[in-house]
């Protein structure tokens, strides 16, 4: 049997990137999906169309996380559309970086809002929704261990909150037998991230295994904190960057 079979999952930033590996992974594990996006509908289309090809349901909503308080409700209409919710998956983020003295107050709130604010409020709605045994998992940054460049003080900010976050919801949820834990990605291969240039040859070159990561073996490791087999793991923070920090 499928290990995500019957679940009913939320992906936000699902229509690209490690959202949409994670969002079909899921689905070839048997899960029903919703997916977030916020500027890019007909690569949510496409994600949708292929689930559905796989025989699972999926539904994308609209949804700009810049404006948290917008996002007031997404789990109710997710529990509507799917029937109820077993997994949230917090993945959709913003990068903006600058040094510190450069850094304006549009810069830091946007990238707070994206980052932190939104997963708090999902994260709060959904622990609301989630059954016993339900699943969050929030996607973060090595750069939430550590700050490995200049000009990353925001982000870097924000990904520590997002590892706080996790540990806090893991104590507060636990009597529910609820899981929360964080992935911490290394460099990834996808569109917004790219594996051509001075920059990705540094990136690949401070790596253990001296290549990016590819968004499907984040979504392998997604899906096994989803599923029954990860019940004893929460309140973790878990590398994959292939030996970036080691």
């Amino acid at each position: 049997m499928a290990r995500l079979s019957g679940k009913k999952a939320l992906i936000t930033g699902g229509s690209r990137g490690i959202g949409r590996a994670t969002a079909l992974r899921f689905a070839a594990e048997g899960a029903d999906i919703a997916l977030t996006y916020s500027s890019s509908p007909d690569a949510a289309k496409d994600v949708v169309a292929a689930i559905e090809k796989m025989g699972r349901r999926a539904v994308a909503f609209q949804a700009d996380a810049r404006h948290p308080k917008q996002l007031s409700g997404l789990i109710g209409r997710v529990v509507e559309a799917l029937g109820g919710l077993d997994i949230l998956m917090n993945n959709a983020g913003v990068f903006m970086g600058s040094p510190i003295t450069d850094t304006t107050d549009e810069e830091f709130e946007t990238t707070f809002a994206v980052n932190v604010h939104s997963v708090f409020m999902l994260g709060r709605e959904a622990a609301r929704a989630l059954p016993e045994g339900g699943r969050i998992i929030n996607v973060g940054s090595i750069l939430g261990e550590r700050s490995l460049f200049e000009g990353m003080t925001s982000y870097a900010m924000s990904k520590f909150a997002v590892a706080g976050m996790t540990r806090a919801w893991a104590r507060d949820l636990a009597p529910r037998q609820i899981t929360v834990n964080c992935i911490q990605p290394g460099p990834i291969a996808t569109d917004m991230n790219h594996e051509e240039g001075d920059m990705a040859d540094v990136m690949r070159s401070q790596t253990a295994l001296k290549r990016y990561g590819r968004a499907e073996e984040i979504a392998a490791l997604a899906a096994f904190l989803a599923s029954p087999e990860a019940a004893y793991i929460t309140g973790t923070v878990q590398t994959i960057d292939g030996g970036w920090l080691a």
